[in-house]
């Protein structure tokens, strides 16, 4: 189900199952158990031997306190200082081990999740991308990964080994004394109390700061993509009202989550000199009546400092699993998103090679949503070799055909077939390799020329890439760059739009597939170029079946069959004069575009 970045939808009104995300959590660490266990045990292990210093330097006092009425006996004050140094860097030793192995884990954890968001990327149907924003997307595989690594780190062991230790000190401060020890866990008791008072208020703020983040990134991603526009229509103080709205609610959610759990230290700390002044004063209480030693006074100092320290640690991993569950809860929720369907039952594979180029749609029916159908019973056949256009005004259909072909959507009903095999048991991989589709939207990445045209084929010699610069007319303005086809472009505003559809357009030559697709494919070229861009199509055309999109009804003259579509329907079909002599919606349509 869609998350809750959807702008359309209200604000989360109550904090999410912290339960069930941080058990979710722990699940989706199996893989990582072993190392896990280990840091567990090693920081438990810190913990204890910690727990056993109080009483060694208890003895160390009580030895010093006997050396001021009598002979000092250094042997053995210094021995016990030895043995408490070693326990000392024992401990440490151990913490730093154990804060190495969860560095090492969260980081790794991080990449396995980033790894799992890809792959699911490629999963997911493209209905998913028309209704979830990108920004928000790439919030959860950066923030939220990064917030779910920084928790696991600074949490898990710490919360254990926090645990281990309170519950040792407690036990060795009735071991010394009830009474001292009653005094101290009160005292605790009450900043356990207040802290978890705080964590139950704070929840619904983490929470709510991760899907702001969400929200924040969609709006820059979005206005980023479209800053041309914003500036030709002076938008900049809309946009910066809608940011300054999205900003507010980042800063409002993270600064009552950050005050919040920000109250537990010196609330803690507060506790703590508390505890330190009832042993004091229960202590000497005690001491003036030879209940106990001035060491055993000493000694509950230290105890209620471990005891104070661990309730803070405690606070604050909480704090941390706070936010990791909200921010796990979001990353799961994208990875249980619904996927494509299965391709088990999809055995079948059309090697390149041996495809001899029919295609035929069968009353295909399809709507984004099942219930208002975009097309409508559609029929038709290509032969091999054929070139068919397919035209019509705005919404009729035409590159939704496209893309069912393609396999981007399933069908509603209907079939597809590909030389007489149903897409159904074709994979979608196999069907992407039988077509060569070049799109309207243009689309370059960061790196060399010649990268983006022999984008994701393999050894594709100089001399085919000249051919084909040739044949889209690409060899002046190549010829150009200081470095040629090895001239970097590091984003789309590196070369004109006209540029970019001719390097798309090269960039579909290279490919060798029995079938063409070619969207709006010539509609940012100018008239002139479009002359000779539409050579090129015709060759690259010849021998492939081939299926073109077009709104310049100019272009299509010469093809084969004309597929006139209206609201999902084909209503006319024939050759460019056959449909001109009819004076229909086609004559409509191509007269419309040449009345001054």
């Amino acid at each position: 189900m869609p998350g809750p970045h959807n702008g359309t939808r209200g604000e989360i009104e109550k904090s999410k199952n912290f339960g069930k995300a941080i058990t979710r959590l722990i699940k989706e660490l199996k893989l990582f158990r072993v190392a896990i266990i280990v840091a567990i045990i090693l920081a438990s292990a810190g913990s204890i031997i910690a727990i056993i210093i109080p009483n060694e330097v208890s003895n160390i006092v009580n030895a010093i306190s006997d050396g001021l009425t009598g002979a000092m006996d250094y042997d053995k004050i210094i021995k016990l200082a030895v043995f408490v140094a070693i326990l000392q860097s024992t401990s440490a030793i151990f913490e730093i081990i154990e804060g190495f192995i969860m560095t090492d884990v969260s980081n790794k954890f991080a990449r396995f999740l980033r790894n799992r968001i890809i792959n699911k990327v490629n999963k997911l149907p493209l209905k998913f991308f028309d209704d979830n924003q990108t920004g928000d997307t790439m919030s959860r595989i950066t923030n939220d990964i990064d917030s779910i690594a920084q928790s696991l780190t600074e949490s898990l062991s710490t919360l254990v080994a926090a645990v281990t230790l309170l519950l040792g000190v407690i036990f060795m401060m009735f071991v010394t004394n009830w009474i001292m020890a009653l005094t101290a866990v009160v005292s605790g008791f009450i900043g356990f109390v207040f802290s978890s008072i705080i964590l139950k208020k704070s929840q619904k703020y983490f929470t709510a700061r991760q899907r702001e983040l969400g929200k924040i990134n969609s709006h820059i991603e979005e206005i980023y993509s479209g800053l041309d526009v914003v500036r030709a229509y002076n938008g900049k103080a809309e946009v910066g009202k809608e940011f300054n709205r999205l900003n507010q609610k980042v800063y409002d959610a993270n600064r009552k989550s950050q005050f919040l759990s920000g109250l537990m230290p010196p609330a803690m700390h507060f506790v703590g000199n508390l505890g330190y002044v009832a042993v004091c004063v229960v202590g000497a209480m005690l001491t003036t009546h030879d209940i106990i030693s001035f060491g055993t006074i000493v000694a509950f100092i230290i105890y209620v400092r471990m005891f104070t320290s661990p309730l803070s640690q405690i606070a604050q991993s909480l704090s941390y699993l706070q936010l990791s569950a909200a921010a796990s809860e979001r990353v799961f929720e994208f990875l249980d998103e619904t996927e494509l369907p299965s391709q088990k039952g999809q055995k079948m594979w059309l090697p390149r090679d041996q495809v001899k180029g029919y295609i035929e749609f069968k009353d295909v029916k399809f709507g984004y949503d099942k219930d208002k159908l975009i097309i409508k019973d559609f029929s038709a056949k290509a032969t091999p070799g054929q070139k068919i256009a397919i035209v019509g005004p705005t919404g009729a259909g035409k590159t939704t055909m496209v893309n069912l072909l393609m396999k981007f959507y399933d069908i509603n009903s209907g079939d597809i077939l590909i030389d007489g095999v149903s897409i159904h048991d074709l994979k979608r991989e196999n069907i992407h390799e039988l077509f060569t589709m070049v799109l309207q939207d243009t689309w370059l990445f960061a790196g060399t020329i010649k990268q983006n045209i022999v984008y994701n084929r393999k050894n594709v010699s100089d001399e085919k890439i000249d051919d084909v610069l040739k044949k889209v007319g690409l060899t002046h303005f190549i010829g150009t760059l200081p470095k040629g086809i090895n001239t970097e472009i590091y984003d789309n505003d590196s070369v004109s739009a006209g540029q970019r559809q001719l390097l798309t357009i090269a960039r579909g030559m290279i490919e060798d597939s029995p079938f063409l697709i070619l969207d709006e494919a010539t509609s940012n070229v100018d008239t002139r170029t479009e002359e000779l861009v539409q050579k090129a199509m015709d060759k690259l055309a010849r021998g492939r079946t081939s299926f073109i999109i077009a709104h310049r009804l100019s272009t299509i003259k010469n093809a084969d069959l004309i597929l006139v579509m209206k609201d999902g329907n084909i209503v006319e079909t024939g050759t460019h004069n056959e449909l001109l002599q009819k004076k229909g919606f086609y004559a409509e349509l191509y007269n419309s575009q040449f009345q001054h």
